[in-house]
């Protein structure tokens, strides 16, 4: 199985704990989790997708090397979102995507095709 993993933003705490409710409530597995961390580091983000790998029964060492990845790979765009967190306040999170490929495949595919 492969897994993908990208930061996609910045946002309020009481935001995302009301996405997080409504995934909750989704009964379709998809397989995508979108985690949030009050510090954009390695570390903090490593900590925040550990929870969800029992969910799915991922792989914990292909999921960690593939935040690693992202992480040696993307310094420019983990300092944009390290600044837009700290302009942000410390009300707020940086959020990220870790997923299955073939679910997050599935979902951009059913976005796409919704009228």
């Amino acid at each position: 199985m492969k897994y993908s993993f990208d930061i996609v933003g910045v946002s309020s705490i009481l935001h995302f704990f009301h996405h997080q409710q409504q995934s909750w409530d989704n009964s379709d597995p998809q397989g995508v989790e979108y985690v949030g961390s009050h510090i954009c580091s390695l570390d903090a983000v490593l900590e925040s997708v550990e929870p969800v790998l029992p969910k799915w029964g991922w792989n914990k060492d292909e999921v960690v090397t593939t935040v690693i990845k992202f992480w040696m790979n993307n310094s420019e765009t983990i300092n944009y979102w390290k600044s837009r967190l700290t302009d942000a306040g410390t009300n707020n999170l940086l959020v990220a995507r870790v997923a299955d490929t073939e679910a997050l495949r599935a979902e951009l595919d059913s976005l796409l095709n919704k009228e």
